[in-house]
């Protein structure tokens, strides 16, 4: 299974469509996770047309995102793997026990909000932050994340550039 990860696309100040270089990595996922900051409901419906969409809540995201459905928290299976998702994580500090203590039975749990790529493993769970694949902020790349998922293991994630 083949994930695209993205995060905090901030529509439409920044995202006025999908941008060409996501819209390459769009084409032929398996489903797309957005870990929250769409801002507006119609940015889901557009990568709806790639692939199936699971999305969280963002502090940035108006009523419209929650009506199409998006929590504050997810917790899905991708073939086999154990996937969590939220918005915010909180601090740097204590992060991995923190996301352990929250979704105690995730292998991989999916944030954003700070807009900085990371991919990290602690306590007994890995975290994965896409960054932005549009608002950069002090980053040199907007980016996005991919994630092959096999037999129930994250075989490889990857965070990519995409300007």
């Amino acid at each position: 299974m083949r994930a695209v990860v993205i995060s905090d696309t901030h529509a439409p100040r920044y995202w006025k469509s999908c941008p060409p270089r996501v819209a390459e990595h769009l084409r032929g996922a398996d489903v797309i996770l957005h870990a929250g900051d769409v801002c507006v409901a119609p940015v889901l419906d557009e990568l709806a047309q790639y692939a199936p969409v699971h999305a969280v809540l963002g502090n940035n995201d108006r009523p419209d995102v929650a009506a199409w459905g998006a929590p504050e928290r997810l917790e899905l299976d991708l073939d086999g793997l154990a996937v969590a998702m939220v918005h915010d994580s909180g601090q740097k500090r204590g992060r991995t026990a923190r996301m352990r203590r929250w979704f105690p039975r995730a292998d991989l749990v999916v944030f954003g909000h700070s807009h900085i790529p990371l991919d990290e493993t602690g306590d007994g769970v890995r975290i994965f932050n896409p960054g932005s694949p549009t608002d950069r902020r002090r980053q040199p790349h907007g980016t996005l994340g991919l994630l092959d998922v096999r037999d129930g293991r994250l075989a490889r994630a990857d965070i990519v550039p995409v300007t």
